[in-house]
């Protein structure tokens, strides 16, 4: 699925998103920097119910907000220098199968991540740099029932 979004659009399909992974989900964001990926993964965090300020993850590679239903992480590997590194911050001790993993820069931590139940790919538009063409792909079963979902939704 392809969906080209203003800024103020992609805070709502961050809402939308937290509707549609509320049982957890591997989501893989892709893009340059500047895309929206911090500013997406802030508006599903806060679509969850979480009222306190999404900081960017990038010097601690990953922020965790204890949520009621799930635990979401959110992950940016800007800044891994290998994907073994993930391994010292002990990334086997969470769950991702029943916790929402938000993960930017997903390529930098290769072998060391679970698979996507989604991936998202952010670009600018051409002649419109104030959106972007995300693109959505569903990799799991999980993730087809959420894309599915979230098209509904849109």
């Amino acid at each position: 699925m392809k969906i080209q979004l203003t800024e103020p659009q992609m805070a709502q399909m961050g809402q939308h998103l937290s509707q549609v992974c509320q049982n957890g989900s591997v989501i893989y964001l892709h893009g340059t920097l500047g895309m929206g990926k911090t500013t997406l993964c802030r508006a599903v965090i806060q679509g969850l119910g979480w009222s306190g300020r999404v900081k960017s993850p990038t010097y601690n590679l990953l922020e965790q907000y204890e949520l009621p239903a799930l635990l979401a992480i959110h992950f940016d590997l800007y800044r891994l220098g290998d994907p073994e590194e993930l391994e010292f911050i002990g990334i086997r001790d969470y769950d991702a199968s029943a916790n929402l993993w938000l993960i930017e820069w997903p390529e930098k931590g290769l072998g060391c991540l679970p698979s996507a139940d989604l991936e998202m790919t952010l670009n600018e538009v051409m002649g419109l740099p104030d959106e972007r063409l995300v693109e959505l792909q569903a990799n799991s079963t999980k993730g087809a029932g959420q894309l599915l979902a979230l098209q509904q939704l849109i």
